[in-house]
């Protein structure tokens, strides 16, 4: 049996403490999850002002460490808290960078997200844990790697972490101007990195940095592992991806079984579970009710939870929606904000088909539950999704997918196949109208066969998207790392030797 591990897992946003978006979920559901399976796994990430002191018991352990900051020292106190049962997590504090409102969209986010970083090397000699691994995610933990082959490398405390990066989503990558080495201490090792690859048109790009240093790459679904490999959706990093493809790997999120579980729910009108799926129907009811639509339950009813941009497949939805209502008469509820054009659109839909269409143009995530628990389909045509959590809590409800087939969509919902009465969704591969209203209309006839709709419906409750599957996953990736880190030691150790 593989021995247990050491990890640091790093990110800038942890449910439940600070989130944002996606990342948030994965860094407060994964390590729970490995802790499970018994590594000693600690999380950090920076103390936001929103982040309450007393409302999370957090404790005051380490004061006045010392981080380089632009040639100079930046004092950080460390706080721990706990997420879930038993997972430590640090808090890295200081009032200049971290004690304001919002996480992101500061002038000086590289300067503060390089403190966080470094602060975090910086605090695991006071601490006395040295991890095996650390964990990094997105931009703004990317430069660890880079700091452990070219800062550290001669420490004997650090000489020995290996580093796993994960990409959860390519298209933001922190690119700064060349300052930020200055800042961040790096200007004198320039000389070692590939710039002609990564940092494009005189820029630093945090993200290339993690690319290019990490011992193990990662990203969020073996099909988006392979698309950014693609100038389509390598966001100009796709050479640099190429050149390491066989260090980059996808695992895909999981979701949290615990709380996203319909048996459970305290959001949604009726309990239920595979075993009680007839108890399902009152939810559909009761949100036509609260979407103000005729309370039908033969009425095909449709949902949607998303932002409003062309990635997740506006675009191409809001043409074909008034055919759908015109021709086939179905119920459509959305959840989301976004660009304003798409607000201005789906309002005029919703006035013109008042009997078909329930519109929410907000964020609530009680609501969401409700749209899982009511729906009989759950659209995602999207342009393109690293991986996507809503289609899998879509099956965990029994509302059947419609995705498109990219990314995460592709690796998680299986085309239903009539002959074989095998699938959990409907899936279609050109990224444009007719494609998708042509899945829906496929959707739809089967919707007109009960049994068969029930077992579509069937399969995708018992397809497993637990975190338990991914964190045996991201297991296997760690001693991966630790591995390629073996490997690459002893290979610069022959080169030094024959010097």
């Amino acid at each position: 049996m593989e021995r247990k591990l050491k990890i640091l897992y790093l990110a800038a946003e942890v449910t439940p403490f600070a989130k944002t978006g996606g990342l948030a979920d994965v860094a407060g559901s994964l390590p729970k999850a490995l802790r499970a399976l018994g590594h000693d796994i600690r999380v950090a990430m920076p103390r936001y002002g929103r982040i309450s002191i007393e409302k999370f018991g957090l404790e005051l352990i380490l004061e006045n460490v010392q981080v380089p900051l632009d040639e100079q020292n930046e004092p950080v106190r460390i706080f721990q808290g706990t997420l879930g049962k038993d997972v430590p997590v640090y808090f890295v504090d200081n009032a200049r960078y971290f004690d304001r409102e919002s996480i992101y969209m500061y002038p000086d986010d590289a300067e503060r997200f390089t403190l966080f970083s470094r602060a975090a090397l910086e605090m695991l000699k006071p601490l006395g844990f040295k991890p095996d691994i650390i964990h990094c995610n997105d931009w703004h933990t990317a430069l660890i790697p880079n700091w452990l082959k070219t800062v550290y490398k001669d420490d004997p405390f650090y000489a020995d972490i290996a580093t796993v990066y994960t990409i959860h989503n390519l298209a933001y990558q922190g690119i700064f101007g060349h300052r930020v080495l200055e800042i961040a201490g790096l200007d004198e090792y320039r000389f070692l990195y590939c710039t002609d690859m990564a940092d494009l048109d005189k820029v630093v790009n945090f993200m290339a940095r993690g690319i290019y240093f990490a011992d193990v790459i990662t990203t969020v679904s073996p099909r988006y592992a392979q698309e950014i490999l693609t100038p389509e959706y390598g966001e100009r990093l796709d050479p640099l991806l190429r050149e390491r493809k066989d260090r980059l790997f996808g695992i895909l999120n999981g979701i949290d079984y615990e709380t996203l579980n319909p048996a459970t729910d305290p959001y949604i009108a009726v309990n239920y579970d595979a075993d009680s799926l007839d108890k399902r129907a009152q939810n559909k009811l009761a949100l036509q009710g609260e979407a103000g639509l005729p309370r039908d339950p033969s009425i095909p009813l449709i949902g949607m939870v998303s932002r409003l941009t062309d990635q997740k497949g506006l675009d191409i939805l809001v043409e074909i929606l008034d055919h759908l209502f015109d021709n086939f008469g179905v119920q459509f509820v959305l959840l989301g904000t976004g660009e304003q054009h798409y607000h201005d659109v789906l309002m005029g839909l919703a006035k013109r088909y008042p009997q078909n269409m329930g519109l929410f143009l907000t964020f609530n995530a009680p609501l969401a539950q409700r749209i899982y628990a009511g729906t009989d389909m759950f659209l995602m045509p999207s342009r393109f999704e690293p991986c996507g959590l809503s289609q899998m809590i879509a099956m965990r409800y029994g509302s059947v997918p419609i995705v498109r087939a990219t990314g995460g969509l592709a690796d998680t919902v299986k085309d239903y196949n009539p002959v074989t009465g095998e699938g959990t969704g409907f899936v279609f591969d050109r990224y444009d109208r007719w494609a998708l209203f042509g899945a829906i209309v496929r959707a739809l006839e089967r919707y007109k066969n009960p049994q068969e709709w029930r077992r579509i419906q069937l399969q995708g409750m018992r397809a497993d998207f637990s975190w338990e599957a991914s964190a045996r996953k991201y297991e296997d990736i760690y001693y991966k790392a630790l591995a390629s880190k073996k490997e690459d030691k002893g290979y610069a150790g022959e080169e030094h030797s024959q010097d």
